[in-house]
């Protein structure tokens, strides 16, 4: 398979992307300008990363969403192309319309950056296949709007369908507010679209993809399963 990884002015994730991906993974990758002409077609998966786009004026990606690439995306996402959206990709998806909800301040008001812990709800998406229901992942955030909402009968419809992906938990797994760095609502971390090919987290998973980075987590290489998952969603099933 082949990613395609969009960069916009204020992108600071992308290369920890590529890294992960051409160098610990052997898979093909792209840089994609945020203003470049090119088919997303000839790609099987496009990363949207973590950063800072447009300086997050206005709101985080709520100007990213105009750049011209992105003008083909939903189409793309509508015909089951792979779109991982991290951190500030996340909150892009959100504001081009391809996930429900919004990101608001962290309940602090402070900038986050530490190693958080996740669950996993759903190992049904592309993104998810390596994991075991209810895993607990160690994956670091770094973000000032991580602070997940939706309304009543947004988050009715993303539970009705399996929607929510990752949860923030204690290392034992056990949702509580005190395993909550950012107020999200629900511990949400992670959801994805009714399909499940589009998925926003704000984790970082390039930032745990090595054990020499040695996080102070149980694994620090949990990252990884996302990628693998992707990788092994592209295989088809002998």
């Amino acid at each position: 398979m082949k990613f395609g990884i969009v960069v916009f002015p204020g992108s600071n994730c992308d290369h920890d992307c590529y890294h992960v991906l051409a160098h610990v993974l052997g898979q093909p990758c792209d840089f994609l300008w945020h203003k470049q002409a090119c088919r997303l077609d000839d790609y099987s998966c496009i990363i949207l990363p973590g950063g800072f786009s447009y300086g997050d004026y206005l709101r985080a990606g709520a100007i990213a969403q105009f750049s011209p690439i992105l003008r083909q995306l939903p189409e793309y996402a509508g015909g089951g192309g792979l779109v991982l959206g991290i951190c500030n990709g996340f909150q892009i998806l959100l504001e081009l319309g391809l996930l429900p909800g919004a990101m608001r301040y962290n309940r602090s008001l402070r900038f986050i950056c530490r190693e958080v812990y996740v669950r996993v709800e759903n190992v049904e998406t592309p993104y998810t296949k390596s994991c075991r229901p209810g895993q607990v992942l160690s994956i670091p955030i770094a973000h000032m709007e991580g602070n997940y909402y939706a309304d009543e009968a947004a988050l009715g419809r993303l539970k009705a369908h399996n929607q929510v992906v990752l949860r923030y938990c204690t290392p034992q797994g056990e949702i509580t507010p005190e395993a909550n760095p950012n107020g999200a609502l629900e511990n949400i971390a992670g959801i994805c679209n009714e399909r499940g090919n589009v998925l926003g987290m704000m984790p970082h998973p390039e930032r745990c993809s090595e054990a020499i980075l040695g996080l102070s987590g149980a694994s620090s290489g949990d990252g990884r399963l996302l990628f693998e998952s992707v990788i092994r969603a592209a295989v088809p099933e002998q």
